[in-house]
């Protein structure tokens, strides 16, 4: 259980140091060669991992997706999944999300009972996830899709209780997610509040576009800074926010 991905996370995340993951919705990938120079501009800059997944797949592209992207890179690809068809056993592990923001029974546990056979027989590492739906100031794809109303943006005490309730549930991965597209990128107060609520790995996403809004997600407590639709419109900003977010490790002499 010691080499898995969770676990070197938790090992890292226990020093500060902090983590630049790239989040690849093959639904948004117009062609192969975009995804590859995705894959060459996260090499370059050292990204620590690449998420996999989507509210609404549509392209058929998904295995392929995984495909390229382990055959033009190294990084750990993590499924981040948003229904029971995303899973494939070229991954390294997978983001078993558990909406305990939202009271959609289907995706507390109804989805993961169907899932739960073809995850097994993939082999690749399971990490629990408390998934947060926060409130980005307008209406996202996983909102809609997951017929749940997000956390309203400033109701820190909520977002605080949710994350320990799902921490003392067992989950050992809190995801907070403004969703794709957000207007909105989630507050330092609110990412605060969850950080000081649990002890796991704390994701942020959603909304991140500059390299100054991921070093104050970070500073506020995240582990795990999360952008995709930035890194679509424009690649070569994989460098600059990988570059902010390494850099604190290095001012602390951590990377």
């Amino acid at each position: 259980m010691k080499n898995t991905l969770l676990h070197r996370i938790q090992q890292q995340i226990s020093t500060g140091q902090k983590h630049l993951a790239v989040l690849i919705d093959p639904d948004s990938i117009t062609n192969e060669t975009q995804l590859i120079n995705i894959c060459k501009k996260s090499n370059e800059a050292q990204v620590d991992f690449i998420l996999v997944g989507g509210s609404l797949i549509t392209n058929g592209f998904f295995d392929t997706c995984i495909a390229l992207i382990k055959q033009h890179t190294n990084i750990p690809v993590i499924l981040f999944p948003g229904n029971i068809m995303q899973v494939n056993k070229q991954a390294d592990a997978i983001l078993l999300l558990s909406l305990i923001s939202g009271r959609n029974p289907d995706l507390l546990i109804g989805k993961h009972v169907l899932a739960a056979p073809m995850i097994k027989k993939s082999g690749i590492e399971i990490i629990p996830t408390g998934y947060m739906l926060i409130d980005g100031g307008n209406i996202t794809s996983v909102s809609y899709m997951s017929n749940t109303t997000p956390i309203p943006a400033e109701k820190y005490s909520i977002a605080g209780c949710t994350a320990l309730a799902g921490e003392m549930l067992g989950l050992q991965v809190t995801y907070m997610d403004a969703g794709s597209g957000a207007q909105n990128p989630i507050s330092e107060k609110m990412i605060q509040a969850v950080s000081n609520s649990v002890n796991g790995p704390v994701f942020v996403g959603g909304g991140i576009k500059t390299p100054e809004g991921a070093i104050a997600a970070c500073n506020a407590g995240a582990d795990v800074i999360v952008v995709g639709n930035a890194f679509e419109k424009d690649a070569n900003l994989i460098q600059q926010i990988s570059s902010a977010v390494h850099g604190i490790n290095a001012i602390s002499g951590l990377r």
